[in-house]
């Protein structure tokens, strides 16, 4: 019996999955578990607030956590482009080893100016 055949992006995906290490795993399933729930998020969605949802930022926080943070904090910004912008800091901090704090201090700073510019455009 024939194993499956995947495609190809499934094959890539695994043979990079396997030569990270166990930390750089575990990071981009949580990654990829973000991605997969924002997929799945109801069409039917309550209003969202006008302003921001500050809340404090802990101590150790991984990237992923940083960028669900951020969405809770700013759900009025386009989740979809903001996670397009998003996930390349996150390559930055996975692939090119980035520090996790540095990249969540630009993913801070990424959401504040994307919620000034929208706050521009909204009257």
């Amino acid at each position: 019996m024939h194993p499956q055949r995947r495609p190809d992006d499934q094959r890539q995906l695994l043979r990079l999955f396997r030569k990270l290490d166990a930390p750089s795993r575990e990071t981009l399933l949580a990654f990829a578990r973000f991605l997969a729930a924002r997929e799945s998020e109801p069409a039917d969605t309550p209003a969202v607030p006008d302003e921001p949802c500050h809340e404090p930022r802990p101590a150790e926080e991984t990237v992923v956590s940083a960028i669900r943070r951020m969405r809770r904090t700013y759900p009025m910004l386009d989740s979809a482009t903001m996670l397009n912008e998003a996930s390349s800091l996150m390559t930055a901090h996975v692939v090119n080893g980035r520090a996790a704090v540095e990249v969540i201090d630009e993913l801070e700073n990424l959401f504040a100016a994307r919620f000034a510019e929208h706050e521009g455009r909204s009257d």
